[in-house]
């Protein structure tokens, strides 16, 4: 249950921080929500993203027993706020959800590379990525407890 429950704030965490969205033609000046194309390109990213963590051998089993419909609505609203749109997140912190669960460093690569094959899909672009991707480092360790 705590592994679970760890992983599952694993892929909030490296979502909200790594980003989402489809298109980054926009000018930067605009809020990252908006160059993510809004809810709708966040939602899409998410469910690309649920789909390679699902078929990733490497983590997959963390997520066995994960009502994925729920994930993902948690998953969209967290990036959704954390991008500066309208929604909110009101989950736990990464240090409170992740402690004593042991993630390793090559959980937490997996699910970057997850997440970044899911940008690459929705063709976002070098600068959204470098900026969300950018935001991965300070959580990393309030996550990763095993090296």
């Amino acid at each position: 249950m705590k592994m679970r429950r760890a992983m599952n704030t694993m892929v909030l965490t490296v979502v909200l921080l790594a980003g989402a969205g489809c298109v980054a033609s926009q000018p930067q000046g605009k809020p990252l929500y908006d160059r993510l194309d809004g809810k709708g390109g966040i939602t899409a990213v998410v469910e690309t993203f649920v789909g390679n963590v699902g078929g990733d051998a490497r983590i997959n089993g963390y997520f066995a027993s994960t009502d994925l419909a729920k994930l993902k609505v948690h998953l969209v609203n967290q990036i959704c706020e954390a991008s500066g749109g309208p929604c909110k997140y009101s989950g736990r912190t990464m240090k409170q959800t992740h402690a004593g669960m042991g993630v390793t460093d090559a959980a937490f690569g997996a699910l970057v590379e997850d997440l970044v094959a899911a940008l690459d899909h929705h063709k976002v672009g070098k600068a959204e990525k470098d900026e969300l991707l950018g935001a991965l480092g300070p959580m990393k360790s309030d996550i990763v407890e095993r090296k």
